[in-house]
C-alpha cells in the first residue's frame, strides 16, 4: 500500500449544514484546506528534521522557521484570499497586544532552540533518534500552525458576522 496524496483543490464539500448555508460550507472548505496545509508542513518539517546533520542544527532550524512563516502566510491566504502584508501584521500585533506577542514569540524561539538541541542529541542515537527528532519537529509545527489557524478562523468568523 503506497502513500496517498490529497490535493485540496480536488476536494469537494457540499455543505456543513442541512440548510445549505453557503458561509458554513465555505468555512468548512477553508478549515479542511488549512488542516491539509498544516499536515503537509508538519510532515515536511519532520522529514527535514529527521535528516542527520551533526553540528549543523541551527541553520536547519532557520530553514524550518522560514517554512513555518510560509505556512502561516498560506493559512492567512486560505482564510482571507489575500497576501499578508507588513501593515496587516503590525495591525494584528497591536490588536493582540504586545505582551501576548512577546510571550508567543518567546515560546516559538524557545521551542526552536529546544528542538535544535534535541536534534543534536538525537543525531547520536542513529535512526531511532532521527525518528524522535522528526516527531518533535512535526508536532511543534503542527501545534503552532493549529494555533495560528484558530486565530485566523476567529478573525474570519468575526469578519463574516460583521458583514451579515
Amino acid at each position: 500500500m503506497g502513500l496517498m496524496f490529497i490535493q485540496p483543490s480536488r476536494l469537494s464539500i457540499t455543505s456543513a449544514r442541512v440548510t445549505g448555508d453557503e458561509t458554513v460550507s465555505s468555512l468548512g472548505k477553508k478549515r479542511l484546506e488549512v488542516a491539509l496545509a498544516i499536515a503537509a508542513c508538519a510532515i515536511g518539517g519532520g522529514g527535514v528534521s529527521s535528516a542527520p546533520t551533526p553540528g549543523v542544527e541551527i541553520p536547519k532550524q532557520v530553514i524550518l522557521t522560514a517554512s513555518d512563516v510560509a505556512m502561516y502566510t498560506s493559512i492567512w491566504k486560505i482564510y482571507f484570499e489575500e497576501d499578508l502584508s507588513n501593515k496587516q501584521v503590525i495591525e494584528m500585533l497591536a490588536e493582540i497586544g504586545l505582551v501576548t506577542v512577546a510571550a508567543v514569540g518567546t515560546a516559538y524561539i524557545v521551542s526552536k532552540a529546544t528542538t535544535a538541541i534535541l536534534c543534536e542529541i538525537t543525531d547520536w542515537l542513529g535512526p531511532a533518534g532521527w525518528g524522535i527528532a522528526a516527531a518533535i519537529a512535526g508536532s511543534l509545527t503542527g501545534l503552532f500552525g493549529a494555533a495560528w489557524a484558530v486565530y485566523c478562523d476567529y478573525l474570519y468568523c468575526q469578519k463574516e458576522l460583521q458583514a451579515a
